[in-house]
């Protein structure tokens, strides 16, 4: 298990002082990213050996978001190794060791030079080593599309939004589908995330954004022009959590 200690900043919270559903996934990617930096097999290691973990889905669980300036643990650890996805657990605890928020999420490993999957080596398999998975009630990685949902204004894809393998950063697809919600007026005090990636977008793409509502349950697509998705995010509320 990899464990960081952080407080929450300003950059991360909403008008509420609390931090938002993307800073919370933004510290378990930090997290993910830091451990593989430590290990030797970080952004470097991937570039020159022309690999990529790209993720396919993400399972978030929040029980409350921390305020700012509070003093938060997250720790993550490699839960699973089958073919060439990686299963990745993140907890985020409080100073007194309460859980407040927890994650799954499911990795694919890309060779970029032949561009498909391929399995990770021994050695680096090694290298994460293999915990068992977090006590949670795991969830389908598929996310049904919205059907005839309503539409959203297109989003040209700019420089902030690319990450180190030249794409849209995966937490950049959550923060526009809440964004998207919050303008048309939808109440978004979600508690729970599951997002499918399907494709990956690159700067100069245009996203084209659409979603459903019911009861305290949203969906939300960013498709291409065709209508085929980049990204299917679907958000619950207080009121769904069982």
């Amino acid at each position: 298990m990899y464990e960081i200690k952080t407080r929450v900043r300003l950059s991360e919270v909403s008008a509420d002082g609390c931090m938002t559903l993307p800073g919370i996934i933004n510290t378990f990617q930090d997290a993910s990213i830091f451990q593989s930096e430590d290990l030797g097999v970080g952004t470097k290691y991937l570039e020159e050996h022309k690999k990529a973990w790209i993720l396919s889905s993400w399972q978030v669980e929040v029980r409350r978001y921390p305020k700012l300036g509070e003093t938060v643990s997250t720790s993550t650890w490699a839960s699973g190794f089958h073919g060439f996805f990686g299963d990745r657990n993140f907890i985020m605890q409080d100073k007194d060791g309460e859980v407040v928020a927890y994650a799954n999420s499911i990795w694919v490993y890309m060779d970029l030079e032949a561009g498909r999957p391929t399995r990770p080596s021994e050695e680096e398999v090694t290298r994460y080593g293999m915990e068992e998975p977090y006590p949670m009630e795991y969830a389908s990685r598929k996310v049904a599309m919205p059907q005839e949902g309503i539409k959203g204004i297109p989003v040209k894809v700019r420089k902030y939004h690319i990450d180190t393998n030249h794409h849209v950063n995966n937490c950049q697809y959550v923060q526009m589908a809440v964004e998207l919600l919050e303008e048309n007026g939808v109440e978004t005090d979600f508690q729970s995330l599951r997002v499918e990636y399907k494709k990956s977008a690159v700067y100069g793409d245009i996203l084209y954004p659409m979603y459903t509502t019911e009861g305290g349950a949203a969906t939300a697509a960013l498709c291409d022009r065709d209508g085929k998705p980049y990204a299917v995010i679907e958000l619950k509320n207080k009121g769904e959590q069982k």
